[in-house]
């Protein structure tokens, strides 16, 4: 029995090529080398503390910091997977490191709560400078990040956009709290955390478009 060609299977087989397996070892060496570039940016800029080798460091600025950092790495942990969806796959993770890393906020929403004047505490003139850096440090993991799922296949954009947020803010907050020497649980707690929940609304509903596929 002779089968009669079919010339359109023929073109599409000819325009075929290979496709360089996506390896998460890759996509963590991507994600590291990011990081990395950020720190020496950020000592470039504004030198990292001293203190913190000095051990002039409070044990709660060893925690924030290293909260985020967790979280941070829980998400991108996250999001790297994401570029190859699996059957069975789960992202709980970093659910439970954002859980973990709501205790800076509240610890010092309870902070303020014992002044006698809250509000005048929330008056922190380095603030905004620390809230607007930790967002600045977290653009090149972002955009390493989203390269990378670029070159996968994301099922949920909604999902991976808002790992992606977290993890970029978080890895980017903690990068530059290594240039902050300020280690009141109010300040940690407040405007080094407030950049995750920024970039967790900016990963939810701006970054999906960019990631279909």
């Amino acid at each position: 029995m002779n089968r009669v060609p079919n010339p359109l299977i023929e073109q599409m087989a000819n325009e075929l090529e290979p496709v360089r397996a996506l390896r998460f070892r890759d996509g963590a060496l991507l994600v590291g080398l990011a990081v990395i570039i950020t720190v020496l940016g950020v000592e470039l800029l504004d030198g990292i503390w001293r203190g913190i080798a000095a051990g002039e460091a409070s044990p709660f600025f060893l925690i924030a910091n290293g909260l985020l950092l967790v979280l941070g790495c829980a998400s991108a942990n996250s999001v790297i997977g994401m570029a190859t969806p699996q059957v069975g796959n789960r992202h709980d993770g970093p659910g439970w490191a954002m859980a973990m890393a709501a205790v800076l906020p509240l610890a010092a929403f309870v902070t303020l709560l014992g002044h006698d004047h809250p509000v005048a505490a929330l008056q922190d003139p380095y603030g905004l400078g620390c809230f607007a850096s930790g967002m600045a440090a977290s653009i090149l993991t972002a955009g390493a990040l989203i390269l990378w799922l670029r070159r996968g296949a994301p099922v949920s954009p909604k999902l991976a956009g808002l790992h992606i947020g977290v993890a970029a803010t978080a890895l980017g907050s903690a990068a530059y709290g290594l240039a902050c020497p300020i280690d009141t649980v109010s300040h940690l707690g407040l405007w080094h955390a407030a950049p995750v929940l920024a970039g967790a609304v900016i990963g939810m509903f701006a970054l999906p478009p960019l990631l279909r596929w």
